[in-house]
């Protein structure tokens, strides 16, 4: 007597139909697991756009992710707010027409407020030409200022008037700050400082720079955090934390 099975009564087109269903079945089986897996594997990270429009994957704590890139050495001749024998830099791109930038100041004064003698800010010169037409002759301006001693003075002006950027606005700027107009005024037309604005720039991109405001900051054994963006002050202020 042979042996019955379930499948043994069925026609062949019953048949066929239970094993398209059973394999519809396990393909949403494997799909699902699929899904899960991509979206648990991804916890650890998310995307933030920067800027200057370019997703850049940072991590969940404050968008300040610990990494090893190039960074320019800082030298005694550049624009450097702080203690002296710091513990800490922040090298900070920046673009002086960038709204984000100016949002990202009041960090920057914050931060120079609670470790005097522990941080210090070197400012160096990113402009999206692209989208910011005056950010680089601002920045070119900034160095004019810079020439006669008054970098951090014209720093502060551009940034509170970032909609009025125009070589106009430069000139006035100079005189309320006591600087030789006649000497500034010549300077900046003549463009004098803009391989040192472009090697900037080159120096942002080389350290991983793709928009602004981007900062780096270096700690005592030489550990590195970017911070993308303008970054609240307890972003920031957790990362030094974790350096000193």
């Amino acid at each position: 007597m042979e042996d019955q099975t379930p499948m043994s009564g069925m026609s062949q087109g019953k048949t066929f139909l239970l094993g398209i269903t059973a394999g519809v079945l396990v393909l949403c089986t494997i799909g699902f697991f699929i899904l899960l897996s991509m979206q648990f594997g991804d916890k650890d990270t998310k995307v933030a756009v920067n800027t200057g429009g370019t997703p850049t994957q940072v991590a969940n704590a404050g968008n300040v992710a610990p990494t090893s890139i190039t960074v320019a050495p800082v030298e005694d001749d550049e624009h450097i707010k702080g203690g002296k024998k710091a513990k800490i830099t922040l090298v900070e791109y920046s673009d002086f027409q960038c709204p984000y930038c100016g949002a990202f100041e009041p960090t920057i004064d914050q931060l120079l407020q609670k470790y005097p003698d522990d941080v210090r800010v070197v400012y160096r010169h990113f402009p999206l030409r692209s989208i910011h037409p005056n950010a680089a002759p601002a920045a070119n301006a900034s160095e004019c200022a810079a020439e006669q001693g008054k970098f951090w003075e014209f720093h502060a002006k551009l940034f509170q008037n970032q909609e009025g950027l125009s070589t106009t606005f430069y000139s006035s700027i100079a005189k309320e700050i006591g600087l030789n107009v006649s000497k500034f005024d010549a300077c900046v037309s003549s463009n004098k400082y803009a391989a040192d604005v472009q090697a900037d720039e080159v120096s942002a991109q080389a350290a991983g720079g793709r928009g602004t405001p981007y900062s780096i900051l270096v700690g005592p054994n030489g550990e590195q955090s970017v911070i993308s963006g303008a970054q609240p002050f307890s972003a920031v202020d957790a990362a030094i934390q974790q350096m000193l």
